[in-house]
């Protein structure tokens, strides 16, 4: 009798953990590198080949590192808030430009404005590796000595940036 019940039990048990699965929010990915220090990486810059990038230079300041690339439409969709945030607020924002040719990197920025005070280029896509990145876009906040504190996969909303990314900028401020 047992041995016709297991089957049963077995399907009741998968069931539970498909439900369960059902109901997390996929665009919440788990970060290994959440309150740990960021990557150490020298990238050059886009716009400036000769000069190099490393968040050794940000040590002090609370910043966003924005992972993006000219064949993102995902990207698209979230730059006109990171033109407004970089209009309106004191936010450094930086962006790593993924596995992008520098040409097309540089027209699209042209073409929808450039919010950040850089891009570095990560060619080959190793940096965004180290930092586990998924896909682009991915946002990260950085503290004052240089750890990572806060992963945001996909586009950045403007409820995004209300109720969870300045909050905790504020809030590493001090």
């Amino acid at each position: 009798m047992i041995r016709y019940l297991a089957p049963l039990f077995v399907f009741a048990a998968l069931s539970v953990f498909f439900f369960v699965g059902l109901q997390k929010d996929p665009s919440i990915l788990p970060s290994a590198l959440i309150d740990k220090p960021a990557p150490s990486f020298q990238l050059t810059q886009l716009h400036n080949p000769e000069k190099t990038f490393s968040p050794e230079n940000m040590k002090g300041k609370v910043w966003l590192l924005n992972v993006w690339a000219s064949w993102c439409q995902a990207c698209r969709s979230e730059h006109p808030l990171f033109m407004e945030i970089a209009r309106t607020t004191d936010v450094p924002l930086y962006g790593l430009n993924y596995k992008d040719e520098a040409g097309n990197a540089k027209q699209w920025l042209t073409e929808l404005g450039n919010p950040y005070a850089l891009s570095a280029a990560d060619l080959d896509g190793f940096v965004g590796i180290d930092f586990g990145v998924y896909g682009v876009p991915e946002t990260f906040l950085i503290d004052k000595q240089g750890v990572i504190r806060y992963k945001h996969v996909g586009p950045v909303s403007r409820k995004d940036w209300k109720e969870i990314i300045m909050p905790k900028i504020q809030e590493l401020r001090g």
